[in-house]
């Protein structure tokens, strides 16, 4: 036995445990899983380099955990790292190494302590040489699963040391840390509770997926706290006259880290109504998403903590798309056509002697005062950031008919999905759009 691992707390897996466990992650125990579960970890790119924040992974189906993990490491570096005078004038995108390791590690605390929802966290990890399982015709040995130890934690103290302790499992190359971290999660969340999150009507495993990069569910796994395939908000009772309403349990509450979703199916403008992300997804705390885009998974980040509290914030700003291939996109997103359009819209509307203008007095009495409602409003072009009229209005239309018929790619309109009128900058050459859509990177 593994002195280490019995000193901190830990049993040996059972057989019933890692068949069960098999079973409900990859569908079955009896023939091996995908070899890059057991070949992935979490490594970063150069310390101190350009994209020394990003996480970097050849392209298989663990790029969704990957990604959401990423996210976590993004809302650690820009907006809860605490840093000296000094430290904070440096780019906190520039990562050192010390800035990788705290990065991830509250990353992997902070996904943690969200699945347990301040109950006990199960992990596990794996020993060198010893078997607990024997191989069967139920149980095919993948050289991880067999070998689990199981630790049973508290959430805070307990949880930190023990993951501070044991890093290098989740850390070292071609190691399979985020099989571990996979594990650790379903775990913590019970096995029965992800049975009942993934709609065991359906019979699909959590790594079921149509995509070669990894299952949504995984994804609300790790950012929700629940393994659910359904991302609208709330609760939605589904049936019809002739069967019981079935409850479809969405997402419960607001989110910390986002997620924006679009695929070639999403075209329909009905099935992308109802596979789009509710807003407690397309709205979180920190503006940072989780994309899924034609089955791409990336990270869409902005630096500024008050962009989604602040509406002229949101008009025109700058985002990164960083994919875990190591490459980032550049984009501006420019709202303010939309804006200028909706305010003219609003003042051509008709006057009928009932409406009352902005100004707090009836329309006539405006009127008779010397006051158009429009004038009374504060001014349109004013509203508007100082850009108004039928002519700005029109000149809008024409340089985003302009973008639509020049560039309409699967990431412009993932973008959409969230910011429906929005102008869009690429600052990147249109191959490597292509090339990070594509099926081979």
């Amino acid at each position: 036995m593994n002195k280490e691992f019995i000193t901190q707390g830990g049993a040996p897996i059972t057989a019933d445990l890692a068949t069960d466990l098999r079973n409900l992650v990859f569908g079955t125990a009896a023939i091996p899983m995908r070899a890059e579960w057991l070949q992935t970890s979490f490594v970063f790119g150069t310390p101190k380099e350009e994209l020394a924040y990003g996480l970097r992974s050849p392209r298989n189906a663990t790029r969704g955990l990957l990604s959401v993990v990423q996210g976590f490491v993004l809302k650690y570096l820009l907006f809860a790292r605490k840093t000296s005078r000094a430290a904070s004038l440096t780019d906190p995108l520039l990562a050192t190494a010390e800035m990788q390791r705290e990065a991830l590690f509250c990353a992997l605390l902070e996904i943690l302590r969200t699945i347990s929802d301040k109950g006990k966290v199960t992990m596990v990890l794996p020993s060198e040489d010893e078997v607990f399982v024997d191989h069967s015709a139920c149980y095919f040995h993948d050289s991880v699963t067999e070998k689990l130890y199981v630790f049973t934690l508290s959430p805070n103290e307990d949880l930190e040391y023990f993951l501070k302790r044991n890093f290098k499992y989740f850390t070292e190359e071609e190691t399979p840390g985020t099989l571990l971290f996979l594990y650790s999660a379903v775990l913590t969340r019970s096995m029965g509770k992800v049975r009942t999150d993934l709609d065991s009507s359906k019979s699909a495993p959590l790594t079921s997926s149509n995509h070669e990069e990894g299952s949504l569910m995984i994804v609300t796994l790790l950012l929700t706290g629940r393994a659910t395939p359904y991302i609208h908000n709330g609760v939605v009772n589904v049936g019809d006259e002739s069967s019981y309403a079935v409850p479809q349990y969405g997402v419960l509450k607001r989110c910390m880290i986002g997620l924006l979703l679009w695929d070639i199916e999403s075209a329909s403008a009905a099935v992308n109504q109802s596979r789009q992300p509710g807003s407690r997804l397309k709205t979180p705390n920190y503006p940072i998403w989780i994309t899924s885009c034609t089955g791409h998974y990336g990270v869409i980040f902005n630096k500024n903590p008050d962009l989604l509290r602040n509406y002229h914030a949101e008009s025109r700003f700058d985002v990164n798309y960083y994919s875990c291939s190591g490459h980032q996109i550049l984009m501006t997103i420019d709202n303010r056509t939309y804006n200028e359009q909706a305010l003219v819209m609003l003042e051509r509307q008709p006057i009928t002697p009932e409406s009352t203008s902005m100004s707090g007095k009836p329309a006539k009495e405006a009127e008779v005062a010397g006051v158009a409602p429009a004038a009374a409003s504060g001014g349109g072009a004013a509203a508007g950031g100082g850009v108004g009229g039928a002519s700005g209005a029109s000149g809008g239309n024409d340089v985003v008919a302009k973008e639509e018929s020049t560039l309409n790619t699967p990431l412009q309109r993932l973008i959409r999905t969230k910011w429906e009128e929005a102008t869009i900058s690429f600052h990147v050459q249109p191959s490597m759009l292509s090339y990070l859509f594509s099926t081979t990177q």
